[in-house]
């Protein structure tokens, strides 16, 4: 217990580093600019930074940071040493005034750590691809490159359009473009809706079960064991193809319905009945410390018996749970029932109890569908067009457009664009330091998947991380805010809307990404519709390379550290 408080500790420092880190990625153009002094824009970002609490809903980046390691080698020894990697090395590109990415930084320590353990614990020649999520490490990496150009692209977008002389033609673009990315969010939200259901009724679980029994069919094809957990696991996944079949049509109805009619018809129509049984079995035999027995199973031989014999026994919960759910036996005959299958610490029986009185499936599964919907996000983006269609028409139209209402108009907007970037980076940083605690509850027996994930968890992470921005990040300033290239009031609001939009969409697709790089792609996109002289590619260079080396030297770094922790434990 007393890792896992200095884990989630050394997890909050680091969220506070990365806000001050980070804070020139949400002040710079505001500050080059002079639309605010750097006290106010830190306020101003910081403040934005803890309101992104209130709009990312799902956590898909936080989720998607959790799984960057397989589960079996992650334990509180491997996040530690990855998180003492990360805050060594965002400490020192801050003091050398690097702006590298704290994302990269916590990724690249984490798999490190997690590697160096590997191989200390199976050997030297252990297969990477097993340690790590290699999907999770391809899409980071290939967005060190994608988001920078991402955000170049929308900035250099943003900036034609705006510059464009025939203002209705100026607007019929912005209202075409709006209508394309509310319909791709619309997408993204039923994407996720479908995955979460898969996740839920565990269609995802069933597949890689049938695959795992396949493959030790392919080794030996005699093996009966083999045979039995294939059949075992073809019979769950068919059963949950159906149930999935028969909930994705009304899911897909979701604007209309909401969420609690899709769960009441799943419900009333018995389509929950086997997950439910799965579920609450999961919850009692988890209230009976079955999560902190798996972690300990880890690096302990007797309790890997006491786990692989409880694993298996507890399975068996499910008869008294199905005869509970169907009203043929009381609460306490169930719990009677159980205990005779696998004993409940009487230190438990209360907790247990507590967990089987208060499940109900059919909120479970609201909650659940709930967390996909961006309704907020895609009120933003139509809201920002409003906003922005209105104030050419008030300064172009009813008032006689002069150099300096323009400018004035600019400044004004850099206010709201820093904003949305600030509601970006919160969402998307803070969520990184969730999975990472995350992990660690996991790790610890605490919880039994990020799904259970505590609500104080992302509290404490938008709040440490809006408390790191108000402490400023001034040698990154001047990088990111006059030496890739000098920025005007418009290029600031291109900039900083392109950078949002970045970081809403990466987010919305669970993918990690570094608001360091979006930004800088965003004003080298700014910067190069002027001219591309006007970029300091020298400058743009040595930051490129900087991104590049992060992962790999926070990795090296990080299995330095578990390993040097060897000798301690």
């Amino acid at each position: 217990m007393t890792l896992l408080i200095v884990i989630i500790v050394l997890a909050l420092v680091f969220d506070y580093i990365n806000g001050f880190h980070d804070a020139a990625n949400s002040i710079a153009t505001v500050v080059s600019t002079k639309v605010l002094t750097p006290f106010q824009a830190v306020v101003w970002a910081a403040f934005f930074n803890v309101v992104a609490y209130f709009i990312f809903q799902d956590h898909a980046v936080a989720n998607t940071i959790s799984k960057t390691v397989n589960k079996e080698f992650i334990t509180l020894h491997v996040i530690l040493s990855g998180l003492i990697a990360a805050i060594f090395w965002n400490l020192l590109t801050w003091w050398y005034g690097i702006p590298s990415s704290s994302s990269h930084t916590l990724i690249g320590g984490f798999a490190g750590a997690a590697i160096a353990h590997a191989m200390m614990t199976k050997g030297i020649s252990v297969s990477w691809s097993k340690v790590v999520e290699n999907d999770t490490i391809i899409k980071t990496v290939l967005f060190i490159f994608f988001a920078p150009l991402i955000g170049m692209a929308i900035s250099i977008f943003i900036t034609i359009v705006t510059i464009a002389r025939n203002m209705w033609l100026r607007m019929a673009i912005i209202v075409l473009v709006t209508a394309f990315t509310v319909l791709l969010f619309d997408q993204f939200e039923e994407n996720k809706m479908n995955q979460g259901l898969e996740k839920f009724i565990k269609l995802d679980k069933y597949k890689l079960d049938v695959a795992k029994a396949q493959a030790l069919l392919e080794q030996d094809n005699n093996d009966a064991k083999a045979k039995e957990e294939l059949a075992t696991a073809e019979k769950k996944l068919k059963g949950a193809k159906e149930v999935y079949d028969k909930i994705v049509p009304v899911m897909a109805e979701f604007d209309k319905i909401g969420a609690d009619s899709i769960a009441s018809f799943a419900y009333n129509e018995g389509l929950l009945s086997d997950i439910e049984v799965s579920k609450l079995k999961d919850e009692a035999r988890n209230a009976n410390n079955f999560l902190i027995l798996e972690a300990l199973s880890a690096d302990n031989a007797e309790k890997k018996k006491e786990y692989d014999i409880a694993k298996v026994e507890t399975e068996k919960y499910k008869v008294p749970v199905k005869q509970f759910l169907k009203k043929e036996i009381s609460l306490d005959s169930a719990i009677v029932a159980m205990n005779n299958l696998y004993p409940i610490d009487p230190s438990n029986t209360k907790k247990v109890r507590s967990k089987i009185e208060k499940f109900n499936i059919q909120k479970s599964f609201k909650k659940d569908i709930e967390k996909s919907e961006n309704h907020t996000i895609v009120w933003g983006i139509i809201f920002t067009s409003l906003l922005f269609m209105l104030v050419y028409l008030y300064v172009e139209k009813i008032k006689t457009p002069t150099a300096y209402s323009v400018g004035n108009m600019f400044k004004k907007l850099q206010l709201f664009s820093s904003a949305a970037f600030s509601i970006g980076h919160g969402g998307n940083d803070a969520q990184k330091v969730m999975g990472i605690i995350g992990a660690a509850l996991i790790a610890s027996g605490s919880i039994q998947d990020f799904g259970q994930l505590p609500a104080w968890v992302p509290i404490s992470c938008y709040v440490a991380i809006g408390l790191g921005t108000m402490s400023g990040g001034w040698k990154i300033v001047k990088t990111m805010g006059t030496k890739i290239t000098k920025v005007t009031p418009l290029e600031g609001v291109a900039a900083e809307t392109a950078g949002a939009f970045t970081l809403f969409f990466t987010g919305q697709m669970g993918i990690p990404v570094s608001t360091t790089h979006t930004i800088t792609g965003s004003i080298i996109g700014v910067g190069a519709t002027k001219r591309l002289s006007a970029v300091r590619w020298g400058v743009t260079s040595s930051l490129l390379v900087a991104w590049i080396l992060t992962i790999p030297v926070s990795a090296l770094l990080a299995g330095l550290v578990y390993w040097i922790s060897t000798f301690f434990s």
